[in-house]
Order: structure tokens, then sequence, then C-alpha cells
């Protein structure tokens, strides 16, 4: 698979096939797993308790999508709630208080954090930035980074699990509490290395003082201070995206660029779509609630099987142009440049793609701050191994590091090294003049949408373990390639090169 491989335009009439193939298997997919919705709700039903459904009616709500269903009760009860009042506040302060909008949206942040977590997550959270600032004072990347791993240690002690939890009357409040620490983690990573590297970007203006002591007692509440309005910027500060804090405080400082009022309207009514979409996926197929037991995957049809997979894969790609949707939306309201929503998953062709452009703000973290820092493409071979195995495993790590997290981290780590490999052996000298001399550049491309289709097999196996676990990607390894290889995995390859075909087709025209 050539890195920049120039990609040939093929006939008009060959990708309107590959387009018509690819919607009409997503479709006929979900339509089986649809009809096997609806033969087995009753039992399922008893299983998992299906709720009542709203958005369609006389049909009822899959509600296992524990990331999905606790988003949606938060953002009923207060968060749809704060966000607006953020974008209430942030626009009265650029216009009756511009200098100092940065520090209103800190204490709005703070606030904010206070009225959802408590007096105690709010302290925890900053005993947690303190903590890391002050190691960062050292101006040693290998320690700020020891320090993160400790703090993020410690979400995995049971007896502060168990303090934490005595906190709160619900066990929802304790995970918001888990989820606003792992990215504040995050966040804290970036502010202590770009204060290792560059001390004036985060420790503002240097006033004179009465002495080296008062200075360097200034200087840290600057940072804090700094570091405070990069953590508590309410939009991005339970869930993400991740904004790297050289561009948060960069683009704080800019004047903001006054939005319209349409264009507003407009990407709320996207995400609006968004959602309606989302609940509509879960109300005519219960692709959770039947991933979660062994006994119906082993009894869905091929077809179905297809769909249950395309759906699980699909509904967290819309999750989570949902959950970025509303969050890119306020930053951008706010004069700052979020990173790009995700790509669907569906034309994602290659595991380094997946990473690229799926969660771009994390991405781009983790090139930024852990794998250039190590030396990135700059070292040999074995070196590159070993800096996109540790990527992997601190990715692992800060999810939680279960089993299932495991064995998806080391799918997607055998992936990309994989790819690499292709690339480097066909684009090696005599092999690439062989393949450029007797095929032509439309050719070329077929060829790497056949490869690529592997890739995509192999990249939606990864997905269903990390969505899933590993019982799942069990029975589709079994049931597709160890069984099926020539009833199932054969007709599944050439859907998937026309999802691939779609995919280059997209990154032709947009290079």
């Amino acid at each position: 698979m050539p890195a920049k491989m120039e990609l040939a335009e093929l006939p008009r009439w060959e990708m309107t096939a590959y387009w018509f193939l690819s919607f009409a298997s997503h479709l006929y997919s979900f339509y089986q797993l649809h009809r096997f919705s609806k033969e087995h709700e009753e039992r399922l039903d008893e299983e998992v308790q299906l709720e009542k459904g709203f958005l369609i009616w006389g049909f009822r709500k899959d509600p296992t999508d524990f990331e999905w269903s606790f988003w949606n009760e938060w953002a009923w009860r207060s968060l749809l709630w704060s966000l607006i009042g953020h974008a209430v506040v942030s626009r009265l302060s650029c216009v009756y208080l511009p200098q100092c909008r940065k520090a209103v949206l800190t204490l709005y942040g703070v606030l904010a954090a206070w009225w959802l977590l408590g007096s105690r997550g709010v302290a925890l959270l900053m005993l947690h930035l303190s903590a890391s600032l002050a190691v960062a004072q050292l101006r040693s990347p290998a320690l700020s980074w020891g320090c993160t791993l400790l703090l993020l240690s410690t979400l995995h002690i049971r007896s502060l699990q168990d303090i934490q939890r005595n906190w709160y009357d619900s066990d929802e409040s304790y995970y918001l509490l888990l989820f606003s620490i792992a990215v504040c983690a995050l966040r804290c990573v970036s502010f202590s290395l770009e204060l290792c590297w560059n001390p004036m970007l985060v420790g503002g203006p240097s006033h004179r003082c009465f002495s080296p002591q008062f200075r360097k007692i200034q200087m840290f509440i600057t940072q804090l201070y700094n570091l405070s309005a990069y953590n508590f910027y309410h939009p991005l500060f339970y869930n993400g995206p991740i904004l790297c804090y050289k561009d948060f405080s960069r683009q704080m400082e800019q004047p903001v660029c006054k939005v319209s009022a349409a264009w507003v309207l407009g990407r709320t009514l996207r995400v609006c779509l968004w959602w309606c979409l989302a609940e509509l996926m879960i109300h005519l197929m219960y692709m959770h609630a039947i991933q979660n037991n062994e006994t119906y995957l082993n009894i869905l049809s091929p077809w179905a099987l297809g769909g249950l997979a395309l759906a699980v894969v699909q509904f967290f790609y819309v999750k989570y142009l949902v959950l970025f949707g509303v969050a890119s939306l306020l930053v951008t309201v706010d004069g700052l440049e979020a990173p790009p929503l995700p790509r669907c998953v569906s034309i994602m062709y290659s595991f380094r793609g997946m990473w690229r452009h799926f969660d771009v703000g994390l991405y781009r973290w983790l090139i930024r701050y852990l794998y250039v820092p190590l030396g990135g493409s700059q070292r040999g071979l074995f070196q590159k191994l070993i800096f996109t195995a540790l990527a992997f495993s601190f990715v692992c790590f800060w999810h939680g590091c279960h089993d299932y997290l495991q064995w998806w981290a080391l799918l997607n780590w055998a992936g990309v090294v994989l790819e690499s490999a292709v690339a480097l052996f066909l684009s090696s000298g005599p092999l690439h003049h062989t393949l450029v001399r007797f095929l032509s550049p439309r050719m070329q491309r077929r060829g790497l949408a056949l490869v690529s289709a592997f890739c995509t097999a192999m990249l939606i196996l990864s997905n269903l373990v990390f969505l899933g676990g590993i019982h799942i990607g069990h029975v589709y390894w079994k049931r597709v390639f160890a069984q099926g290889w020539s009833t199932i995995a054969l007709p599944m390859l050439g859907f998937l090169y026309c999802f691939a075909q779609v995919g280059l087709d997209l990154d032709r025209k947009l290079s």
C-alpha cells in the first residue's frame, strides 16, 4: 500500500456501480438485522429490558449502549443547559468584556464543573492540575509523563474508587468524574510538555517583582490560571475532542470572528439530524443487545451478521458525530478551530487512515506529545515498531486497560505495522518498476482496493472487539474466516472492495 500513491480516476459507470453496491449492501444487511431484531424482540426485552420508544410509534428502543445512554441522560439533565449557558456567557463577554473573555469563560467552566461534579470533584481535579504543574516546573518531559501515568493509575485503585463513589448519589455522577479526570490527564500532558519545551508559551507575561522568589510564585500562579482556563473550558471539558494547548492558547487570544445566525442554525440542525439518526438505528436494530449474547451471534444469518458488524461501527460513528459535533459547534462560535469531525467508518480502508481521520484531536495529540518526541519516523525500523507499540499501549491504558482493550490495541498495532510493511514492499525499486510497467494506473488502483479490502476486514474486526468485547471478535473470526471462508468471507471481501473504492475516490477528490 504505497504511501502518497497517486490515485487514478476510474470510469464513471464503474464508480456508480461501487456506490450502488455499497449502499445496497448496507441497506439490505440492515434490513436483515431489523427482521432478526423484531423476531426476537420479546426475548430481548426479557433479557435487557427494552425501553419504550418515542422516535417511532410502536417501536421499542435498545438502551444497552452505555455511552449513548449515559451522555443522553446527562444532556437532558444538565449538560445541554450548561452548554447553552456557556454560549450565552461567551457571547456577552465578547460584547461587554472582550479583554476578560478568557477569565470569564474560566470562571464559568469552574462553576459548571462545580455544579455537576460537586466541590470534592473540582477539588480532586485541581489537585491533579497542581501536581502536574508542580512536576512540570522541573522541565523534564519524562517526569511529567510519569506524573500523568501515576495520576491515571489512581483511577484503578479500588479503595479510591469507593471513596469517590461515596461522594455521589448515583454511579452516573461518579462516571462523569472519571471521564473528566481521564480527559484532564491528556490536557495536563499537553500543558506540561509545552511548558518544558517553551516556558514563555504557558507562563504568561513577566512582571517586575520585589525578589526572584515572588517572581516564581507569580509565574506559578499565572501558569495555574492558564492550565485551569485550558482544562475547564466547558465545551471540551467532559469528553473532548482534544485540542492541544498550543492551539488553544493561540486561538483564545485572537479576536472572535462573528458567526452568522444562519450558520449556527444550520450546524444545530445538522447535529439534531445526527441525533435522530442514532436514535432511529437503536429503534430499528437492537444491535447492542444482540452482540452481548453469543447465542444470537451464532444463529444470525450471514447477511444479518454482516449487518450487525456494520450497524455497530456505524452507530459508533454517528454517536461521535453528535458528541463531537455539539462541542465543535460551540468551539467554532468561540472563535477556536476544532479538530475535524470523524470520517465515516465504512469508507475507512486502512488502520492508519482510521487513526488519522476518526478522532483527529487524539491523533494529533499522540503525534505531538508521544510519537514525535520519541523519535517518530526519524529512527530505524525497530525503534519505529517500539514507538508505535508505546503509543497504542498508552491509548489502551488511558481507556482502562481491560483485556479486550489489550487485544484491540494489539490488533491495531499489528495492522499499522503490516500496512507499513506492505507499503515498503510495494514501493521497493524492482517491484515498483514492474508494477508500473505492467499495470495501468487504473489497474494499480484496483489492486490497491483489493489489498485494502483485507485491511478493512481486519479493521472492522478490531473495532468490534473494542465496541463489543473479545467474544464478538471470536465469533466473527470463527463464522466468517474459519467456517465460512468460501460462503461468507469471499462475498464480504467483494463488498469491502466496493467500500474501499468509494473511500479511495473520496480521498482522490480531497487531495
